[in-house]
Formats: C-alpha cells, structure tokens, sequence
C-alpha cells in the first residue's frame, strides 16, 4: 500500500542518533507503527553537508534517523525505549567500529513534551539494568535535519550483507 494513501493517518516525528544510521534504520523501519525513517544528518553547524564531510568528524553533525510514525500504534515513549536497545548509549561518540562524534547517541526534540519523554526514557534506560555503566545519550532541541544521499536510504534493504553494530538488546 502507497504511503500517499495513508495521508489522513496521525503522524508525529521523532529525530534518532545512535551510530550508523544504516543500522538504526534497518531496526526502526520494521517496528509497526513506522510510517516513514529517513537517514541523514543533524545537530551541526555545517549547512547541507555532505556524507564525506560528516564523516570527517568536523561538521558537528551526526549521522540520525528522522522517523515519522503513527502515534496510535507506537507512542513516542515505546520509540524511545526501542532506541534505548537497539544501540549503547553508554559510549561517548562511538558505537562498534565507527567512532566520532557523528556517531553519537542524541535525542533531538520537537517539542517540550517530547523533551520530558525523552528525559524520562533516558532514566529508564538507566534503571532497565541493561546498562551497568552511565548512559550518555544527549537530549537537545531539534535543528535543520539533511536527508542524506539517496545510496544511504534503506541501505541495508538494498545490501542485506552490509555492516551493522545495531541488535535489539
């Protein structure tokens, strides 16, 4: 079924970090509820960067997932708490074998509300027992996000045998 069909569904968008998108997506596009996940870069200064330019380290962005999904079948804070698994914020700027800061773990948030859930995910996350060392996710306010390019999108799908740090825990 075409998304354009779905038009009239609810929608609500949640903007990722969490190490190579490729990875992230991969998860984030199964879970029901998701309606649409879009890899690309956030949270920099450097306006319509490049993925050579991200990958250098020195755009300030990292690599994210934009996520748009319906709220009546996924809650932002069943979201969060499969993202809070599917990665490990408990490294500063690395996850598997990719490091720097654009594969930092970050909750970019659209709004106040989504900013108090994102918050309270981080705390529960801490309290699951999961993570025995201090979860250094960072919550920060929403900027411009940059779809990456096209090749990047649905990666995994298109190069199932592609690498990936990302399992649910």
């Amino acid at each position: 079924m075409s998304l354009d069909v779905l038009e009239n569904e609810p929608r609500q968008e949640a903007l990722l970090a969490g190490g190579c998108f490729w990875g992230m997506e991969d998860i984030i596009r199964k879970i029901p509820g998701v309606i649409k996940t879009t890899v690309g870069y956030t949270g920099g200064q450097t306006a319509n960067p490049s993925y050579h330019e991200v990958s250098q380290g020195n755009s300030g962005h990292a690599e994210a997932i934009h996520v748009i999904f319906n709220p009546t079948i996924l809650s932002f804070d069943d979201l969060l708490d499969l993202y809070f698994r599917m990665h490990d914020p408990t490294t500063l700027n690395r996850q598997g074998g990719d490091n720097g800061t654009q594969y930092r773990s970050a909750i970019f948030y659209f709004s106040e509300e989504q900013k108090i859930k994102a918050e309270a995910a981080k705390l529960r996350a801490k309290k699951s027992g999961i993570w025995t060392r201090p979860i250094v996710t960072e919550i920060e306010a929403a900027k411009t996000f940059y779809a990456a390019e096209e090749y990047h999108q649905d990666f995994l799908e298109k190069n199932p045998a592609g690498y990936s740090c990302h399992f649910m825990r």
